[in-house]
């Protein structure tokens, strides 16, 4: 991982308040949380806690495969350009699980117990995908391995690594990471926080930008294959 290219810098083109950075680093919230091994896709999807499907890698390679190229956004203020990911439009899956409307609210849950929720009308769109690779390649365990939703008009942690459930709710779930979550994460609108203004956080989340990144690498690094 190189600490050049981790340096945030301005660019032209940017949401407000991101700086680019040259690698795509490995990132989270809890960033010495070990990876969990690459496991066959499983994924359970569930309405108010109560599992009704499970698709398997075979039943996602039943849906059209489609390719996107798009901007991944941190919450912290980085932002990495022109990431090319592979997989299965959100919105044929939920199409294919609900005769009707979708619950209106989502907690997704990932193999690592990280969580996120959403507002179902923010994944509506064309560019929120059930990303099985990255590049080209499957994806590695650094990005998500073996299924990540990817919400690129959401900041990151919206883009849930390692997923393995969706669970569909009629009232809003609470969130695993406390106020630090804001419930839409929208990148145009800056709602990086759900309850502290701007100001207050951008400068202190860019400072951990570099740290947090070598320490979830390292964590990678030791986490049991």
């Amino acid at each position: 991982m190189s600490i050049r290219g981790l340096l945030p810098r301005r660019a032209e083109g940017l949401p407000p308040g991101q700086r680019q950075v040259k690698v795509f680093p490995r990132f989270s919230d809890k960033p010495l949380r070990w990876a969990p091994p690459s496991e066959p896709i499983a994924l359970t999807v569930s309405v108010d806690g109560d599992p009704i499907s499970t698709f398997s890698a075979d039943d996602l390679g039943r849906f059209e495969q489609v390719e996107q190229v798009s901007d991944f956004h941190c919450v912290t203020t980085w932002t990495y350009r022109g990431a090319r990911w592979g997989g299965v439009r959100f919105g044929q899956l939920a199409a294919t699980v609900f005769d009707g409307a979708t619950p209106p609210y989502l907690a997704a849950h990932a193999a690592d117990r990280m969580s996120a929720i959403y507002v179902t009308d923010d994944l509506d769109n064309n560019n929120v995908l059930l990303a099985l690779k990255l590049d080209g390649q499957p994806l590695d365990r650094r990005h998500g391995a073996p299924l990540r939703l990817v919400s690129p008009d959401q900041y990151g942690y919206k883009n849930i690594k390692h997923l393995v459930g969706l669970d569909f709710r009629h009232e809003e779930p609470a969130s695993t990471m406390g106020p630090k979550e804001h419930l839409r994460a929208r990148v145009a609108a800056e709602e990086r926080h759900s309850s502290l203004p701007n100001w207050a956080v951008k400068a202190p989340y860019r400072l951990t930008i570099i740290p947090t990144a070598l320490v979830a690498e390292r964590a990678l690094r030791s986490s049991p294959r």
